[in-house]
């Protein structure tokens, strides 16, 4: 295929040989990733604002002064091109990123907290799904016997709090993997070839217009600002990025992996910060999720060290 200019380009994602450091570059990626939005459960523990909208509007708001900060710092006088290079399918991934954000704060607050978290894990499966189908990626079945058994982990982590109310706020919970699945695919299309990372800003900015009207008036303490400063910086804008870089080196299915650390992390973080300590359940369904993805993580770099 050859562009305007008439120079060939092929799309990076078909044929490809496996890169072994560019492979380990994207899991490092996407363990960082992971590791800030696992924050997330400490960081709303420490706000005062109970209005889901306006937490979610703050946020929004500082990641879009994050990311244009960011940037501008990256590309200087050329940053409108940078963001107008990633056309219609980095829209759409913005968009899709968005809605994770929003699908999120709706769930949590109309369900437990527990079938948001265990409805969020089947990620994994819709990006192997959509991979497969959109992509070719292929999946063998050592990658689905890690998904299911990470699952096993994870509704061992939250089965007591299961329960067959809060239809709506279970729904809107399976929409996040849905739509975080469908923001991974529009990256791993565009592949290397463009950055992707001013989608981000995108998201952000969808964010903060949509958030802004139910959020209206807005209340925040000082203290408040402060947190959702981290939030908007750390917890969300920094683990955005470093999940959009990941996306250039490794397959949907990995990712959707990988994204269960924060799951699995979140507890941890809150049982430090606070005092509260998960049960023995958790404790034994977060052992069983790392140890998943450590297993799944050795068995693909043996297979790489193999194949060279």
């Amino acid at each position: 295929m050859k562009s305007k200019g008439g120079i060939e380009r092929t799309n990076p994602l078909i044929q490809r040989p496996i890169d072994a450091r560019a492979h380990r570059k994207g899991v490092l990626l996407m363990i960082g990733a992971s590791l800030c939005w696992s924050t997330g459960g400490i960081l709303v523990r420490n706000v005062v604002l109970t209005d889901s909208w306006e937490i979610a509007f703050w946020r929004s708001l500082f990641m879009v002064v994050y990311m244009l900060g960011l940037l501008a710092v990256q590309h200087r006088s050329r940053m409108i091109e940078r963001i107008a290079e990633v056309g219609v399918q980095g829209v759409l991934a913005g968009a899709f990123m968005a809605c994770t954000f929003f699908l999120y704060i709706l769930s949590i607050t109309r369900t437990t907290a527990a079938n948001t978290f265990v409805l969020m894990s089947v990620a994994p499966f819709f990006m192997a799904l959509l991979g497969r189908i959109f992509l070719g990626e292929q999946v063998n079945l050592r990658t689905w016997g890690a998904i299911a058994g990470a699952l096993v982990g994870i509704v061992i982590m939250f089965h007591a709090g299961i329960d067959a109310g809060h239809s709506l706020g279970n729904i809107l919970a399976l929409g996040i993997p849905m739509a975080l699945a469908s923001n991974v695919i529009m990256l791993r299309r565009a592949g290397t070839a463009v950055n992707m990372v001013p989608t981000v800003l995108l998201a952000a900015i969808f964010a903060t217009l949509v958030s802004l009207p139910p959020a209206w008036p807005l209340t925040p303490t000082g203290r408040d600002l402060a947190v959702l400063w981290v939030m908007g910086w750390l917890q969300l804008g920094t683990g955005c990025v470093l999940l959009t870089m990941a996306a250039r080196h490794l397959p949907a299915r990995e990712i959707g992996l990988l994204a269960l650390l924060e799951t699995t992390l979140g507890p941890i973080w809150v049982w430090l910060g606070i005092g509260e300590r998960p049960s023995d359940l958790t404790l034994i369904g977060g052992v069983i999720v790392v140890g998943a993805l450590v297993a799944n993580g050795w068995m693909n770099q043996r297979d790489q060290t193999n194949s060279i």
